[in-house]
This record gives structure tokens, sequence and C-alpha cells, in this order.
């Protein structure tokens, strides 16, 4: 994701250092003390906009346990990790603090009333705090969507995860916290969550295609016929075969520097993938207007492997800008051509993800 983390298994690190983790689903540090918690509460507490809370200042975090996640809504990676933090501020509401800490990647997410819908969607009850300007991003020199960061009492952090798994881990060191603070009746369980929809764990053993960006800032991959041309409209068409994890335009398209918007209908976009779940971040470029999509795979409707956000025919409408379900595919899972025709004009794409 950008300024952070594709949090899938291929790449864990963001702008700062690129590395690759190809064997690791996510990251967990476990450390006795982080130096600079004072800083990073003081950052929470000068935001402005909350969500499910008044404003928690310092002084209200402070002598506190406090669970610090970054999100933001169109990440599939912290998707399938909101079971986890859900439940954990179920479980341990009394005495664990849950701050939701959305830092926006894409534009359209700076809009508090499209986070506002998603968290209600996604029934979010802990607090959130709206980090538009990265102020806190920037106090915990966060890298990474997700990132988990546990804060003790005295306001130092403790544990970090990175990245998707490592939950029991993650939820030890909350019981370890909440026994070292006090008499607790803390037990030694770890919740049971299974996700669902979008929260539904990758597929791991059968992901082989990468979290992919349709604009030219991070873009890898096109192989349409017509060589790319940015901030310009252009008339592509598709190759007659694609290598797997290569995509392609077909009609009147203009590639931007985040996305790539399509002029004038129909038009298409292929994409040779090895994956359970196909998504993809869109929406309609104006407000209160739609878009009507017609997906396939391997030149047939989708049927019973269809996504959450199309029919068993492959037909969908995309009525906001965010994450959109397209294929979740039965086994055996092996390489496929995915492709979606947009059968009306003003559709913003902006990355493909998979599961």
């Amino acid at each position: 994701m950008a300024e952070g983390i594709d949090c899938d298994r291929r790449q864990f690190l963001g702008h700062a250092a690129l590395a690759i983790a190809a064997a690791h689903p996510g990251m967990s540090c476990s450390v006795d003390a982080i130096d600079g918690g004072s800083r990073e509460l003081a950052a929470i507490g000068r935001a402005v906009d909350w969500l499910n809370s008044p404003r928690l200042t310092p002084t209200a975090l402070a002598g506190k346990i406090v669970l610090v996640d970054f999100w933001t809504y169109t990440c599939i990676n912290w998707l399938r990790t909101l079971p986890y933090v859900r439940a954990w501020s179920q479980k341990y509401q009394r005495r664990l603090i849950v701050i939701g800490v959305h830092t926006p990647e894409f534009p359209f997410e700076r809009n508090v009333d499209n986070v506002r819908r998603s968290v209600q969607q996604m029934k979010i009850d802990y607090p959130i705090v709206i980090d538009n300007d990265y102020s806190i991003w920037r106090a915990f020199d966060n890298q990474y969507w997700p990132a988990l960061y546990l804060i003790d009492t005295h306001g130092r952090i403790r544990h970090q995860q990175f990245g998707e798994g490592k939950y029991e881990t993650s939820e030890r060191a909350i019981q370890r916290l909440l026994k070292e603070s006090g008499p607790s009746d803390v037990g030694e369980d770890a919740v049971s969550v299974e996700g669902s929809g979008f929260e539904t764990a990758a597929d791991w053993e059968n992901l082989k295609s990468p979290e992919t960006y349709v604009g030219y800032a991070r873009m890898e991959n096109l192989a349409s016929r017509e060589s790319a041309r940015f901030d310009a409209p252009q008339i592509y068409r598709s190759p007659s075969r694609l290598a797997l994890n290569q995509w392609s335009l077909a009609g009147n398209w203009t590639i931007g520097k985040q996305a790539t918007v399509l002029n004038r209908a129909p038009g298409q976009i292929d994409f040779r993938f090895h994956a359970r779940d196909v998504h993809l971040v869109m929406g309609p470029s104006r407000p209160a207007t739609s878009v009507r999509v017609r997906v396939s795979i391997d030149g047939q409707p989708p049927g019973a492997d269809h996504g959450l956000d199309v029919d068993e025919g492959g037909n969908g409408t995309l009525s906001e800008q965010r994450l959109y379900q397209l294929v979740r595919q039965v086994r055996p899972i092996v390489d496929r051509t995915f492709a979606i025709e947009f059968l009306d004009a003003g559709v913003e794409t902006f990355s493909f993800t998979f599961g």
C-alpha cells in the first residue's frame, strides 16, 4: 500500500526499504520497551476528528493499556485482520482501549463520510481517529498497513505486529500487559474467530499474484499492445495472450498517477492471475453516479466463482469508491484470465489485490 506496506506474503516493507519477504504473512516484534510512547499518545490526543468516541486526550489515555491499529478501509490485508481486532476490543473492553488510526492511501479515503460509512458497514464500534495529515503515522514512524502497536500504562510501546498473522502472539502480549497492570482475571485462552466475506483469511498456498497498481506511480506489468501514455487519453487494445500477472487495457483510457480512468464506454481490463480471490479498488469518478460492470473468467461468466459484488452472470454495479470483490473461486486454483468490462464511462480504477 502507498507510503506503507503491501502486507501480503510477498512484501512487508514500504517505500523506505521495499524489502521482500516471501515466506511471511507479516512480521512481529515483541520488546521490553521502545522509547517514545508519550510522543505517540500525544499525537493521537492532538487529533480533532473522531468516530465512535469523543476525542481521547493524552490525559484520558494516561495509565491505560492502548492497542493502536493503523488501517485504511480499502486495504484487503487490514480487512483480513479486522475480525481479531474487533474480537479483542470486545473481549478486553473493560481494561484495553483499542484505537483505529485511519490513515488514507487514496484521495477518496480522506473523505470522512466515506470512512464513517465503512465503519458502520464493518460493524466497528471501537474509537476511530482520522489521520488525514499523517501526523500520527509520522509520530509512530509507521510504514505499514496494517500495523498494531501495544502501549503499556507508562506510554511505552511493548509489542508491534506488521502485516497479517501472528494473532495469538499479539493476544498473548495483550494478556501479559493486562496481568502486569494489576490484579486480573484474564485467562490464557485466545479468541477464536473466522472471517467471512472480505474478512476471510487469504488462501496463501494458492496465492501467486501480487498487489498491482494501475496508476503510473507504481504501475507494473501492463501488457496492452500500445505503449502507455500518461495523463492523456489513449485507445488501448488487449494482446492475444497474457503471461501470469500481466494485465491489459482495452478502450479509451487515461492513465493517471494514482488512478486509470475510462473516458468512453465500453472499456475493459484483463488480468492473468493465480489466486482464489480477485479484488479491485475502484468506483465512479463523480458522486451520485453508478457504473455497470460485467466480469468473466476465461471468457465465461463466473458462475459459482463470482465474488461478493457481482452475480453468477458476472453483473454488478459500482456506486461508490471502495474495494470490490469480483472473484472468489472454488478449488482447484489454476492460472486463469479475469476480465472486467465497464459498460459506462467515468470509472476510476486504482489497484488489484488477491487472496
